[in-house]
Protein backbone atom coordinates (compact mmCIF):
# COMPACT_ATOMS: atom_id res chain seq x y z
CA UNK A 1 0.00 0.00 0.00
CA UNK A 2 1.16 3.68 -0.54
CA UNK A 3 2.21 5.14 2.35
CA UNK A 4 -0.06 8.73 2.37
CA UNK A 5 3.29 11.06 2.93
CA UNK A 6 5.36 9.14 0.37
CA UNK A 7 2.39 9.84 -2.29
CA UNK A 8 2.18 13.54 -0.68
CA UNK A 9 6.31 13.71 -2.12
CA UNK A 10 5.80 11.78 -5.29
CA UNK A 11 6.36 13.17 -8.67
CA UNK A 12 3.32 12.97 -11.23
CA UNK A 13 5.02 11.26 -14.25
CA UNK A 14 3.00 10.62 -17.61
CA UNK A 15 3.77 8.89 -21.19
CA UNK A 16 3.62 11.47 -23.84
CA UNK A 17 0.35 10.56 -25.33
CA UNK A 18 -1.60 11.43 -21.92
CA UNK A 19 -1.37 15.64 -22.41
CA UNK A 20 -4.50 17.51 -23.15
CA UNK A 21 -7.43 17.55 -21.11
CA UNK A 22 -6.06 14.35 -19.76
CA UNK A 23 -2.90 15.91 -17.93
CA UNK A 24 -4.71 18.41 -16.69
CA UNK A 25 -7.32 16.61 -15.74
CA UNK A 26 -4.68 14.34 -13.48
CA UNK A 27 -2.54 17.92 -12.63
CA UNK A 28 -6.37 19.25 -10.97
CA UNK A 29 -6.57 15.72 -8.79
CA UNK A 30 -3.55 15.48 -7.60
CA UNK A 31 -2.61 18.89 -6.62
CA UNK A 32 0.83 18.59 -8.89
CA UNK A 33 1.72 19.16 -12.57
CA UNK A 34 2.16 16.29 -14.92
CA UNK A 35 6.02 15.83 -16.25
CA UNK A 36 6.51 14.11 -19.20
CA UNK A 37 9.05 11.39 -18.91
CA UNK A 38 12.64 11.58 -19.74
CA UNK A 39 15.49 9.24 -20.45
CA UNK A 40 17.05 8.69 -16.49
CA UNK A 41 15.29 7.80 -13.30
CA UNK A 42 13.56 10.40 -11.01
CA UNK A 43 15.50 11.12 -7.90
CA UNK A 44 12.51 10.86 -5.42
CA UNK A 45 9.67 9.38 -5.31
CA UNK A 46 6.68 9.22 -8.62
CA UNK A 47 3.92 8.00 -9.75
CA UNK A 48 3.43 7.16 -13.29
CA UNK A 49 0.09 7.23 -15.78
CA UNK A 50 0.39 5.41 -19.06
CA UNK A 51 0.30 2.29 -20.93
CA UNK A 52 3.63 0.96 -20.72
CA UNK A 53 6.71 1.48 -18.60
CA UNK A 54 10.14 2.56 -19.86
CA UNK A 55 12.82 0.42 -18.44
CA UNK A 56 14.29 3.46 -17.02
CA UNK A 57 11.24 4.48 -14.59
CA UNK A 58 11.05 -0.04 -13.92
CA UNK A 59 12.49 1.30 -10.28
CA UNK A 60 12.01 1.05 -6.86
CA UNK A 61 11.26 4.59 -6.72
CA UNK A 62 7.92 3.73 -8.10
CA UNK A 63 5.03 3.90 -5.88
CA UNK A 64 1.99 3.37 -8.38
CA UNK A 65 1.41 3.00 -12.06
CA UNK A 66 -2.17 3.76 -13.82
CA UNK A 67 -2.63 1.78 -16.45
CA UNK A 68 -4.86 3.74 -19.20
CA UNK A 69 -5.75 0.17 -20.10
CA UNK A 70 -7.62 -2.71 -18.47
CA UNK A 71 -5.60 -5.20 -19.69
CA UNK A 72 -2.06 -5.26 -17.78
CA UNK A 73 -0.35 -8.54 -19.07
CA UNK A 74 1.89 -6.81 -21.56
CA UNK A 75 2.96 -4.69 -18.79
CA UNK A 76 3.72 -7.38 -16.26
CA UNK A 77 5.33 -9.51 -19.42
CA UNK A 78 7.86 -6.94 -19.91
CA UNK A 79 10.02 -6.97 -16.77
CA UNK A 80 10.19 -7.27 -13.24
CA UNK A 81 7.73 -5.21 -11.66
CA UNK A 82 8.65 -3.38 -8.81
CA UNK A 83 7.81 -4.99 -5.77
CA UNK A 84 6.48 -1.91 -3.88
CA UNK A 85 5.08 -0.35 -6.28
CA UNK A 86 0.82 0.03 -6.70
CA UNK A 87 -0.85 -1.02 -10.00
CA UNK A 88 -4.17 -0.11 -10.66
CA UNK A 89 -6.06 0.44 -14.16
CA UNK A 90 -8.54 1.53 -16.16
CA UNK A 91 -11.99 -0.20 -16.59
CA UNK A 92 -13.99 2.61 -17.15
CA UNK A 93 -17.32 1.82 -19.16
CA UNK A 94 -15.45 -1.12 -21.19
CA UNK A 95 -18.09 -3.74 -19.35
CA UNK A 96 -20.57 -1.68 -20.61
CA UNK A 97 -19.35 -1.77 -24.28
CA UNK A 98 -17.95 -4.85 -24.52
CA UNK A 99 -21.36 -6.11 -23.61
CA UNK A 100 -23.04 -4.37 -26.47
CA UNK A 101 -20.27 -5.44 -29.07
CA UNK A 102 -21.09 -8.98 -27.55
CA UNK A 103 -24.87 -8.71 -27.43
CA UNK A 104 -24.71 -6.94 -31.26
CA UNK A 105 -22.57 -9.84 -32.94
CA UNK A 106 -25.65 -12.37 -31.33
CA UNK A 107 -28.34 -10.42 -32.16
CA UNK A 108 -26.94 -10.22 -36.10
CA UNK A 109 -26.72 -13.73 -36.01
CA UNK A 110 -30.30 -14.52 -34.97
CA UNK A 111 -31.10 -11.93 -37.51
CA UNK A 112 -29.15 -13.45 -40.58
CA UNK A 113 -27.05 -10.16 -40.89
CA UNK A 114 -24.13 -11.32 -42.47
CA UNK A 115 -26.01 -13.10 -44.94
CA UNK A 116 -28.47 -10.35 -45.78
CA UNK A 117 -25.30 -8.38 -46.41
CA UNK A 118 -23.75 -11.04 -48.88
CA UNK A 119 -27.01 -11.43 -50.47
CA UNK A 120 -27.42 -7.19 -50.72
CA UNK A 121 -23.88 -7.06 -52.40
CA UNK A 122 -24.98 -10.41 -54.71
CA UNK A 123 -28.29 -8.35 -55.56
CA UNK A 124 -29.98 -11.32 -54.71
CA UNK A 125 -33.63 -11.38 -52.91
CA UNK A 126 -34.10 -14.17 -50.76
CA UNK A 127 -35.90 -14.89 -47.81
CA UNK A 128 -33.51 -16.13 -44.65
CA UNK A 129 -34.84 -17.34 -41.01
CA UNK A 130 -34.40 -15.17 -37.98
CA UNK A 131 -34.34 -16.68 -34.68
CA UNK A 132 -34.62 -15.96 -31.18
CA UNK A 133 -31.91 -14.80 -28.74
CA UNK A 134 -33.62 -15.35 -25.40
CA UNK A 135 -34.19 -18.88 -24.12
CA UNK A 136 -30.63 -19.78 -25.38
CA UNK A 137 -27.52 -20.37 -23.21
CA UNK A 138 -24.30 -18.02 -23.09
CA UNK A 139 -21.63 -19.50 -21.49
CA UNK A 140 -19.23 -16.59 -19.96
CA UNK A 141 -15.77 -17.32 -19.52
CA UNK A 142 -14.57 -14.83 -16.73
CA UNK A 143 -16.37 -13.44 -13.96
CA UNK A 144 -15.15 -10.52 -13.17
CA UNK A 145 -16.34 -6.78 -13.72
CA UNK A 146 -16.58 -7.51 -17.71
CA UNK A 147 -17.46 -11.04 -17.64
CA UNK A 148 -20.46 -9.92 -15.37
CA UNK A 149 -21.33 -7.10 -17.43
CA UNK A 150 -21.63 -9.17 -20.84
CA UNK A 151 -23.70 -11.56 -18.74
CA UNK A 152 -26.35 -8.85 -17.35
CA UNK A 153 -26.84 -7.73 -20.71
CA UNK A 154 -27.31 -10.69 -22.34
CA UNK A 155 -29.79 -11.94 -19.27
CA UNK A 156 -31.49 -8.93 -19.81
CA UNK A 157 -32.21 -9.87 -23.08
CA UNK A 158 -33.32 -13.24 -21.82
CA UNK A 159 -30.78 -15.74 -22.83
CA UNK A 160 -29.54 -18.01 -19.89
CA UNK A 161 -25.73 -17.18 -18.61
CA UNK A 162 -23.71 -19.62 -17.56
CA UNK A 163 -19.73 -18.16 -15.85
CA UNK A 164 -16.97 -20.27 -16.31
CA UNK A 165 -14.26 -19.48 -13.33
CA UNK A 166 -11.45 -21.18 -12.41
CA UNK A 167 -12.30 -21.36 -8.47
CA UNK A 168 -15.88 -22.15 -6.76
CA UNK A 169 -17.51 -18.56 -5.72
CA UNK A 170 -20.84 -17.13 -5.16
CA UNK A 171 -22.40 -16.71 -8.16
CA UNK A 172 -21.66 -12.82 -9.61
CA UNK A 173 -24.75 -10.62 -10.57
CA UNK A 174 -25.85 -11.11 -14.46
CA UNK A 175 -25.11 -14.44 -14.13
CA UNK A 176 -27.51 -17.59 -13.53
CA UNK A 177 -24.78 -19.77 -12.09
CA UNK A 178 -21.71 -20.63 -12.31
CA UNK A 179 -19.13 -23.31 -12.72
CA UNK A 180 -15.46 -23.84 -12.30
CA UNK A 181 -13.08 -24.67 -15.48
CA UNK A 182 -11.86 -27.89 -16.03
CA UNK A 183 -14.19 -30.00 -14.78
CA UNK A 184 -17.22 -31.90 -16.21
CA UNK A 185 -19.81 -29.18 -15.20
CA UNK A 186 -17.83 -27.08 -17.81
CA UNK A 187 -17.83 -29.70 -20.59
CA UNK A 188 -21.47 -30.20 -20.04
CA UNK A 189 -22.27 -26.61 -20.03
CA UNK A 190 -20.18 -26.25 -23.24
CA UNK A 191 -22.09 -28.76 -24.96
CA UNK A 192 -25.35 -27.07 -24.40
CA UNK A 193 -24.08 -23.40 -25.65
CA UNK A 194 -25.31 -21.39 -28.43
CA UNK A 195 -22.54 -19.01 -27.79
CA UNK A 196 -19.49 -19.18 -25.86
CA UNK A 197 -17.78 -15.68 -24.76
CA UNK A 198 -13.95 -15.27 -23.81
CA UNK A 199 -13.59 -12.47 -21.78
CA UNK A 200 -10.40 -14.02 -20.01
CA UNK A 201 -6.93 -11.75 -19.29
CA UNK A 202 -3.98 -13.41 -20.00
CA UNK A 203 -2.21 -15.04 -17.44
CA UNK A 204 -0.03 -18.05 -17.23
CA UNK A 205 -3.04 -19.95 -16.42
CA UNK A 206 -4.96 -19.15 -19.52
CA UNK A 207 -2.57 -18.65 -22.27
CA UNK A 208 -3.68 -21.62 -24.88
CA UNK A 209 -6.91 -21.92 -22.62
CA UNK A 210 -9.11 -22.59 -25.34
CA UNK A 211 -7.86 -25.86 -27.01
CA UNK A 212 -8.78 -28.86 -28.54
CA UNK A 213 -10.80 -30.02 -25.80
CA UNK A 214 -12.90 -26.80 -25.17
CA UNK A 215 -13.44 -26.42 -29.05
CA UNK A 216 -14.36 -30.52 -29.50
CA UNK A 217 -16.82 -29.50 -26.21
CA UNK A 218 -19.26 -27.54 -28.18
CA UNK A 219 -21.98 -28.65 -30.53
CA UNK A 220 -21.51 -25.96 -33.12
CA UNK A 221 -21.59 -23.25 -30.89
CA UNK A 222 -20.52 -19.47 -31.67
CA UNK A 223 -17.36 -18.25 -30.13
CA UNK A 224 -16.72 -14.63 -29.68
CA UNK A 225 -13.59 -13.47 -27.71
CA UNK A 226 -13.30 -10.03 -26.32
CA UNK A 227 -10.43 -10.62 -23.90
CA UNK A 228 -6.73 -11.78 -24.97
CA UNK A 229 -5.65 -13.04 -28.06
CA UNK A 230 -3.43 -15.44 -27.18
CA UNK A 231 -6.31 -17.66 -24.41
CA UNK A 232 -6.62 -19.00 -27.76
CA UNK A 233 -5.23 -21.65 -29.66
CA UNK A 234 -5.82 -20.51 -33.23
CA UNK A 235 -4.79 -23.55 -34.75
CA UNK A 236 -7.24 -25.53 -32.42
CA UNK A 237 -9.95 -22.90 -33.16
CA UNK A 238 -9.25 -23.47 -36.98
CA UNK A 239 -9.70 -27.47 -36.71
CA UNK A 240 -12.90 -26.89 -34.96
CA UNK A 241 -14.42 -24.37 -37.45
CA UNK A 242 -13.69 -26.54 -40.54
CA UNK A 243 -14.99 -29.78 -38.33
CA UNK A 244 -18.09 -27.41 -37.68
CA UNK A 245 -17.62 -27.93 -33.41
CA UNK A 246 -17.50 -24.17 -33.58
CA UNK A 247 -20.28 -22.74 -35.79
CA UNK A 248 -18.98 -19.42 -36.29
CA UNK A 249 -16.28 -16.63 -34.22
CA UNK A 250 -15.56 -13.36 -34.11
CA UNK A 251 -12.80 -12.79 -33.12
CA UNK A 252 -11.70 -8.81 -31.38
CA UNK A 253 -8.55 -10.08 -30.33
CA UNK A 254 -5.57 -12.09 -31.40
CA UNK A 255 -2.00 -13.09 -30.44
CA UNK A 256 -0.57 -11.10 -33.05
CA UNK A 257 -2.03 -7.75 -33.93
CA UNK A 258 -2.04 -6.48 -36.18
CA UNK A 259 -2.29 -9.78 -38.46
CA UNK A 260 -0.29 -9.70 -41.28
CA UNK A 261 -1.59 -10.06 -44.79
CA UNK A 262 -1.24 -13.37 -45.19
CA UNK A 263 -2.23 -14.53 -41.83
CA UNK A 264 -4.50 -17.63 -41.48
CA UNK A 265 -6.88 -15.96 -39.43
CA UNK A 266 -8.01 -13.92 -42.71
CA UNK A 267 -8.77 -17.40 -44.48
CA UNK A 268 -10.73 -19.06 -41.33
CA UNK A 269 -14.56 -20.16 -42.57
CA UNK A 270 -17.67 -18.16 -40.88
CA UNK A 271 -14.93 -15.71 -38.67
CA UNK A 272 -15.14 -11.93 -38.03
CA UNK A 273 -12.24 -9.89 -37.02
CA UNK A 274 -12.57 -6.88 -35.63
CA UNK A 275 -9.54 -4.73 -34.84
CA UNK A 276 -9.27 -4.74 -30.77
CA UNK A 277 -12.00 -2.17 -30.70
CA UNK A 278 -14.29 -3.83 -28.64
CA UNK A 279 -13.76 -2.20 -25.82
CA UNK A 280 -11.79 1.35 -26.55
CA UNK A 281 -10.88 3.40 -23.58
CA UNK A 282 -12.27 6.95 -23.59
CA UNK A 283 -10.27 9.77 -22.18
CA UNK A 284 -13.02 10.06 -19.87
CA UNK A 285 -12.97 6.75 -19.00
CA UNK A 286 -8.91 7.21 -17.98
CA UNK A 287 -9.95 10.54 -15.51
CA UNK A 288 -12.25 8.79 -14.00
CA UNK A 289 -10.59 5.57 -12.72
CA UNK A 290 -7.77 7.27 -11.61
CA UNK A 291 -9.86 9.48 -9.33
CA UNK A 292 -11.72 6.74 -8.24
CA UNK A 293 -7.94 5.06 -7.28
CA UNK A 294 -6.25 8.47 -6.19
CA UNK A 295 -9.25 8.74 -3.45
CA UNK A 296 -8.90 5.72 -2.07
CA UNK A 297 -5.21 5.48 -1.79
CA UNK A 298 -5.11 8.77 -0.12
CA UNK A 299 -7.95 7.69 2.21
CA UNK A 300 -5.32 4.27 3.07
CA UNK A 301 -7.67 1.94 1.47
CA UNK A 302 -6.68 -0.34 -1.75
CA UNK A 303 -8.08 0.92 -4.86
CA UNK A 304 -10.94 -1.51 -6.38
CA UNK A 305 -9.41 -1.50 -9.12
CA UNK A 306 -5.78 -2.48 -8.00
CA UNK A 307 -4.02 -5.46 -9.60
CA UNK A 308 -2.60 -8.59 -8.40
CA UNK A 309 0.58 -8.51 -9.92
CA UNK A 310 1.20 -11.83 -8.68
CA UNK A 311 -1.65 -13.34 -10.47
CA UNK A 312 -1.44 -11.01 -13.15
CA UNK A 313 -5.46 -9.23 -12.69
Amino acid sequence: MVHHEVLARARLLAAPGVDGPVSRALEQITGRPVEHPYGGEPDGPFLYVGDTLPDALRTPRLVWFHSVNAGTDALLAAGPWPREALLTRTVGRMGERIAQYVLAWILAECQSVPEHTAQHAGARWHRLPSTLAAGQTAVVHGTGRIGSAVAALLRACSLHTVGVGRTPREVPPGFDRVVTAGGDEERAVLAEARWVVSTLPLTGATEGFFDDARFTAMRGASFLNVGRGACVDMAALEAALRSGTVGRAVLDVLPEEPPATGDRVWGLPRTVVTSHSAGITADEDVVTDFATCWEAVTEGRVPALAVDTGRGY
